[in-house]
């Protein structure tokens, strides 16, 4: 397993927002926590990352216990995380965002290859290199979200709900780039609400509950399971 959350906890002054969670992501994975609105799935992704600091538990990254490290210790060691909402800076250009994003790289040796990679993913953002990124429309800000993560060199993608707020065409297309990341060798962990997309491309998923574990297996399967349907797909079968 490349990463490890065993016994998690973690609270917001004194509200429990997750409880004694543990989740496994293989190797080459894609792993989809599922949920609703508060079910403390963002608390997840926010914990792995460094920026918050659980009550109790463990997370172990490729074989360390990374659960005291500053979030910038936790990006050099290969993980980065596209937040909810974005996070990118709107002042600086496309370009300017994505160098930005290398300061965590030991070494920036071959990092126009890296550049190229992500232009090549996300050709728009290639067209528009000089522009600010603020000007973007909300789907060009979550490419270049994504892309700023790509560029240095993650072994694990933290993502959280990369689809949200965008038009179905785009959505697709970010879970299509979602696959060929996977393709290319890096492993994800993604947080979404769309909880129909993110089964059908996960190979494991798990679903929260008010900050509790409830459910896990592998994502096909769960997309059959009644209550999840039932809760989270509408009840349909598509």
């Amino acid at each position: 397993m490349i990463l490890e959350v065993k016994d998690l906890s973690v609270s917001y002054g004194g509200i429990r927002a997750l409880s004694n969670v543990s989740i496994s992501v293989g190797k080459g994975e894609i792993v989809s926590i599922i949920g609703a609105n508060g079910a403390g799935k963002s608390t997840m992704m926010r914990t792995i990352s460094g920026l918050i600091k659980p009550d109790s538990g463990s997370i172990i990254f490729d074989g360390q216990e990374i659960v005291s490290m500053p979030p910038h210790k936790i990006a050099e060691m290969g993980i980065s995380h596209v937040p909810e909402g974005r996070g990118i800076f709107y002042n600086l250009t496309v370009m300017e965002n994505l160098q930005i994003a290398t300061s965590a790289l030991k070494s920036k040796k071959n990092i126009k290859s890296e550049f190229d990679k992500v232009f090549q993913l996300f050709p728009r953002l290639a067209e528009r290199k000089k522009q600010l990124a603020g000007t973007l429309s909300g789907g060009e800000q979550q490419m270049l979200a994504i892309a700023r993560a790509l560029v240095s060199r993650p072994r694990l993608l933290l993502m959280d709900e990369p689809s949200l707020g965008l038009a179905p065409k785009v959505v697709s297309y970010i879970f299509a780039v979602i696959e060929q990341i996977r393709r290319e060798g890096t492993t994800v962990l993604l947080v979404e609400q769309n909880a129909r997309k993110a089964l059908a491309v996960a190979d494991w998923a798990y679903v929260l509950e008010t900050g509790r574990l409830v459910l896990s297996g592998p994502a096909r399967e769960l997309s059959q399971d009644p209550s999840v349907r039932a809760a989270y797909l509408g009840g349909a079968t598509k």
